[in-house]
Order: C-alpha cells, then structure tokens, then sequence
C-alpha cells in the first residue's frame, strides 16, 4: 500500500490500471474503522489491484477536483477512469471486496476469495451492539481487564449518534450534540483497551456456542455475551413509503434535515423523536407541518412547548397518513382526519417520520425470551433466559429508553460479569 499527494495522482491513478483510493482523515473514527480492513484486502488482491492512500485534509484540491466531501471514501478506478460504487462512510468489507471483484475476471475473484483462511479470535465478553449500553459496559469491563470485544454493522454511537441534541445528559449546562456525545463515549471505551469490530457484516450468531461470526470468516469465542443492538424506527407500512424512501421520505433529521432549506417538511409523529426533531428541522425548513394520531403530543412538556412556540410550526391532531406520492419535485401525503375520516393531500418538499422504535433481534432466532411488544426480556441483573446472555439498553424490556437508562443497564451486567469471572 502507497500513500500519495495531489501531484502523484496523474500518473499513480490516470496513467495506472486497477486502482482503489482511499481519501482518509485524522480524528475520523469511520477512517479508523476501514484501516484495518482496507489493509488485509490489500494483502489479498495486491497483485491485481493497486491500494492508494491519500491525506485528504492536504490534498483538499485534488479531493474537491473528485467531488470527495468526506472521509473516509473510497473511488475506484480501471485504465484512469472511476468505475464501480463509490463508498464512504462506515464501509463494509464486503461492499469493498464487491467493488474488487467486479474489476477482476470472475476465476480470479474467486481464486483470492479461497485465499481467505478463517480463523478465531477467543474474548472474555462480546457485545452486539455499541451505542451507551454497549459501550458503558465495554468500559467498566476493560477498566476490570476484562478481554472485550464490540461487535456492530454500524459505527459506535447507536442511534445517539443521528440525535441533533441532548439536553438532559447529566453533566452539561448546555445541549450537546449526538455526534459528540457518542463520539466521545466511543473513545473513552476504546482508549481504556476495548477491541472494536465495526461496520461488519455479522454473518451468524450462535448464542447457545457464544460464537459471533464476522465478515463471512472471523469467529469472535466468547464466554458471556452482551445483547446491545438497540432499536430501529418503525415504518408505516402503506402506499408509497417503500418507493420513496431516501427519495423524499426520510427517518432521520441530523442527516437529511440540511436538504430542505428554506422549503416545506411535514414531520409525522408526536412522540419525544418527533417532537425534539421537528424542533431541529425548523432551523433549515420555513414551515414544518406536525401529523399526530392523538389530540396531544406524548413528548415532554419542556419539548412540546418549546416546539408549539414555534412560528414556522403546524400542526395537525387526529390525522394519520395513508399513502405517500411524489408529483414532479413536490411530496404529497394523503391524511385522514380520525374525526370525520374524511381525506384530504397535503403537498409538501419532503416528509420525517418518527413514529416509535422496534427492537434488533433478527440475529439471535427464536431462542431468547421475548414481551408482548417484541423486546428481550431480563432480570435484574440483565440475564436473559440463556445462560451467560445479557441484553442491555433499549432492546430489553423496561418501561423507559434514554440514553442514562442504557447506561445503567451497561453498567449493571458489567458489574455483575467481572464478578462471575472472577469466580
């Protein structure tokens, strides 16, 4: 692997046959997270493919020139020209090796892929899942030098990480941002000596062996398990979600919400999310139109009137939607009013929703004890019904879900694992 500057780029890249370019930054967790994998393809397909490396934040002319706006992104380039997906972000090891294989004949692909030896890495504790439950737990376990691992497809954070603003984290005056809240949670995990394995493909989990299988051919062997893998927005499910989503429909404002300045955005929902978003969303959006089911919101007082306050909002109780279209470059929404059940459209620039959370159990089978609504459920000291199975954080079943609450939850299983293997 080489590493280059803007004026190599002509002949390193343009004048070069097979070329993967790596435009990495410092301070970048993403970046910190493809390194390792970006270094073993290296090691595989080396000698059909050349591996670039450039320094983005000194090269800024040259990342500009190709349209690079962050880091890490990989580009990928056949005799000069771009070719294949360009990845940015938490990538994957098995979107890269996609983009690798379709350069090379399909014998060759297959013979680097046969290369790959599988192997087992043994841990005290595994957590699926490194948003403040997971991590609060790798903490206290690696300051107890407990060997711990953090497995998760995404980067660390969890949903905290897509959260605007936290205003009742204890310990700051100020609201803080979800990027930095979690950023900072990551870090201090990672420096006290916790392993992190993210923005995987989790290939199986075998709960009962305590084996994790990662990327198609790393077996992570632990003796406890940590179930933290959170929570996922729930969909409306009817007519038209599916086809715009990411085309008009979005579930998160800290991403999407910058796209609509100074247009119109209908926010669906009445929740704490829905609430505390649309309340963001008006910093880019003239006007924000609220649906909500009920005739009140459930958010927090402090939240609902600080967003009702608001000039640029709108709201609209006992509607639902029922169908999403797009005509031309505007949204339209169908509601219902649940008074009279008459129907009217709503035309709107783009449409939020936030309508509640389901939990991420799709991994782990049938095997794990469930509540009515879906979430792993845990004795006090975060057992689950499988032995040396925790589950902390916003997949168990409890009555609240913050961010203090996952925390606890890390804390408590953490505690009560070093015990166990100190025994």
């Amino acid at each position: 692997m080489k590493e280059i500057i803007t004026t190599d780029f002509e002949k390193e890249v343009l004048q070069a046959g097979k070329v993967v370019l790596d435009f990495y930054s410092n301070e970048c967790p993403p970046c910190e997270a493809l390194a390792p994998k970006f270094e073993s393809l290296a090691e595989l397909y080396g000698e059909d493919i050349k591996f670039l490396k450039v320094f983005r934040q000194q090269n800024r002319d040259l990342a500009e020139r190709l349209g690079v706006y962050s880091s890490p992104t990989l580009i990928f380039f056949d005799k000069g020209h771009e070719v294949g997906i360009r990845l940015t972000g938490g990538i994957k090891r098995s979107e890269i090796m996609f983009n690798l294989n379709s350069m090379l004949p399909a014998e060759k692909a297959d013979a680097i892929k046969s290369r790959i030896k599988p192997y087992t890495t043994p841990y005290d504790v595994a957590i699926i899942g490194s948003g403040p439950g997971g991590l609060t737990a790798g903490l206290y376990l690696c300051q107890a030098r407990v060997n711990t691992v953090l497995i998760d497809t995404g980067l660390p954070g969890g949903y905290v990480s897509l959260t605007h603003q936290i205003s009742n984290y204890p310990g700051f005056i100020d609201p803080q941002p979800g990027y930095m809240l979690s950023h900072n949670m990551s870090e201090q995990t990672k420096k006290c000596g916790s392993v992190f394995k993210v923005a995987v493909d989790v290939t199986r989990v075998d709960l009962q062996k305590k084996e994790i299988i990662i990327d198609e051919y790393e077996t992570l062997q632990a003796r406890k398990i940590i179930i933290a893998t959170g929570t996922s927005p729930n969909y409306l499910n009817i007519p038209g979600e599916s086809e715009f989503k990411g085309k008009g429909l979005s579930y998160c404002a800290t991403c999407d919400a910058k796209y609509y300045a100074d247009k119109e955005v209908i926010v669906i929902g009445g929740g704490n999310s829905a609430v505390e978003e649309a309340e963001f969303i008006t910093k880019f959006a003239t006007r924000v139109t609220m649906v909500h089911q009920f005739e009140k919101f459930q958010a927090n007082k402090q939240a609902q009137e600080k967003l009702l306050a608001n000039p640029r909002v709108e709201v609209l109780f006992r509607h639902e939607p029922r169908s999403f279209e797009r005509r031309g470059d505007k949204m339209v929404v169908a509601v219902e009013n649940l008074q009279d059940h008459t129907t009217r459209e709503l035309v709107t620039d783009g449409i939020f929703i936030f309508v509640g959370m389901k939990p991420n159990i799709d991994l782990f089978g049938g095997m794990l004890e469930l509540d009515q609504w879906g979430y792993l459920k845990t004795d006090e000291d975060m057992r689950t019904n499988l032995p040396d199975v925790y589950a902390v954080g916003d997949v168990r079943s409890k009555k609240y879900r913050q961010i203090t609450t996952a925390i606890a939850d890390g804390t408590i299983a953490a505690i009560n694992i070093t015990r166990e293997l100190d025994n």
